[in-house]
């Protein structure tokens, strides 16, 4: 059975048979219109947008690609881009859901987003039970977006953006305070490890075919992951320390080496191999990086035998 991506917030209405107007980055559903026969088990799907669920009344499973969480009333929970989810809803008297894109937090919250909440890459997110209290704050809040959302005034992104900036700091200060992206990156990030393979792939196909390739680049890992290339990237930088752009150089200079060392390639075959339009671009790359040229490389490693 073929996995249903949902690329915008409107293929989620269209999903569920609701009527939209028009395609908006930030929305806020009263989760009881959504699913209106119990109980209820939601396709399995990937989402290209982030989704945050207050659950004041009900109960159910949501799934992130192999964990299942239960949740039940005064939970919270969020999922972001890219993995695979399904849900369940055995109960739901009370609860909303907000919904965003990426582009949506940078222009209306914070351009820094992740470096400000970098709970937002956490990939693995159990609900978080909430006290009265706790809870009671965060429904003034997502009931203020709610209300914010239906009027019609040329402010309405940035109010509903410093709403949200309020809502993600409680969030962070209950939850998240002392999460660390590098942590998780270093262990079990999904997103972090089908990167690497990707590149591991990328660059042994670049390398196994004979003629000239083309260079990768950041959008061809995001369309392969179901993923906005900002939000990659952002998610590669915070958990490996290094951008996409840093992988894929420190890819290319130790394939190049690597060739050099092992085969008979010429610089030129070298350069058109590792997606180089001109040999001078090659040569300057690998100077630039190596402080050498790559013939000099070349006769160094001999001169060394």
């Amino acid at each position: 059975m073929e996995l249903i991506v949902h690329h915008k917030i409107s293929d989620l209405y269209k999903f569920l048979n609701l009527p939209i107007e028009q395609e908006i980055d930030f929305t806020v559903h009263f989760k009881p219109d959504l699913v209106t026969e119990l109980p209820f088990k939601s396709p399995t799907f990937r989402a290209e947008y982030f989704s945050f669920v207050f659950v004041k009344k009900g109960s159910g499973f949501y799934t992130i690609d192999a964990h299942r969480f239960p949740y039940e009333s005064q939970t919270i929970y969020f999922t972001n881009p890219g993995h695979i989810k399904s849900y369940e809803v055995n109960e739901m008297e009370d609860a909303y859901m907000i919904t965003f894109t990426d582009s949506f937090l940078r222009e209306n919250v914070h351009h820094d987003i992740f470096d400000e909440f970098p709970f937002l890459l956490a990939e693995i997110v159990p609900p978080k039970k909430l006290t009265d209290e706790e809870y009671a704050d965060f429904e003034v809040l997502y009931r203020q977006l709610w209300d914010e959302l239906k009027k019609d005034s040329v402010y309405k992104n940035r109010i509903l953006g410093s709403l949200f900036v309020v809502l993600l700091l409680k969030i962070k200060e209950l939850f998240w305070s002392s999460y660390n992206p590098r942590i998780e990156g270093d262990r079990d990030s999904q997103i972090v490890k089908s990167f690497k393979q990707l590149l591991e792939k990328e660059f042994s196909k670049m390398v196994s075919e004979n003629g000239a390739n083309r260079r990768p680049q950041v959008k061809d890992f995001a369309d392969k992951l179901h993923l906005h290339p900002n939000y990659l990237n952002s998610v590669i930088r915070s958990k490996t320390g290094k951008t996409i752009i840093d992988w894929l150089t420190n890819r290319t200079l130790t394939t190049a080496k690597s060739l050099l060392q092992n085969t008979a390639l010429s610089s030129k075959e070298i350069a058109y191999k590792l997606g180089f339009s001109e040999p001078t671009h090659f040569n300057r790359f690998f100077k630039k990086h190596q402080h050498t040229t790559p013939n000099a490389y070349r006769k160094g490693l001999h001169s060394l035998k």
